[in-house]
């Protein structure tokens, strides 16, 4: 009977070399089961650092291109508004400029009568008198338009340009060249440099 029971213990009790190699058992079992579990994860996640690296760069790509739009954008917003700026500013400094041309269109048939009446001739004192304060007048109005840039065209003796004169006469005259103003039938007028009326004048052939 005891040798029964020693015969069993002797079964159950494992020798030093058999626990190591069980040891090593566990080990490799336990190390191939995380080989087997990151190859699972690599099946299961099967894209590669190139592919990765590929969407990345069109990503970069979509969004350089996304940032270049917007600064093409604003570059012509800029541009937009300096020439709507610019074109203000000219428009301000124009109305400035000719801010009087409107009032001195108006004022010019009155100046026109009063040059047919001055080139009356006084038959009496009265007639002197009352062309004499019409004289007055009449410079006072022409000292008013010069002090706003407006002053008479020069015509007679002044070869035709027809940027300045309007020729609605021509004549043959020996005592002036061919394309000369002879008379003039209407003053012209220029407000700095844009002619608000040009001079009606005859011009020699």
């Amino acid at each position: 009977m005891a040798d029964e029971k020693q015969m069993q213990t002797e079964e159950v009790v494992d020798t030093p070399n058999q626990v190591d190699e069980n040891m090593e058992e566990n080990i490799e079992k336990v190390f191939d089961e995380e080989i087997t579990s990151e190859e699972t994860i690599e099946e299961e996640n099967p894209i590669s650092f190139e592919a990765q690296l590929q969407e990345a760069n069109e990503k970069i790509a979509e969004l350089e291109a996304k940032l270049e739009n917007a600064d093409n954008r604003y570059l012509r917003l800029q541009a937009d508004f300096d020439n709507s700026r610019r074109r203000s500013k000219l428009d301000f400094e124009a109305a400035q400029k000719y801010r009087a041309q409107n009032l001195i269109n108006d004022m010019l048939p009155a100046i026109d009568n009063f040059e047919r009446a001055l080139s009356m001739n006084a038959d009496n004192e009265q007639s002197k008198s009352l062309l004499q304060g019409m004289e007055m007048v009449y410079r006072s109005l022409l000292t008013a338009l010069k002090n706003e840039g407006c002053e008479p065209i020069e015509a007679v003796g002044k070869e035709f340009d027809p940027n300045l004169h309007q020729a609605v006469m021509t004549v043959e005259d020996p005592n002036f060249e061919s394309n000369m103003v002879v008379e003039e039938f209407q003053k012209g007028y220029l407000l700095k440099d844009r002619v608000i009326r040009p001079s009606m004048v005859k011009v020699s052939q």
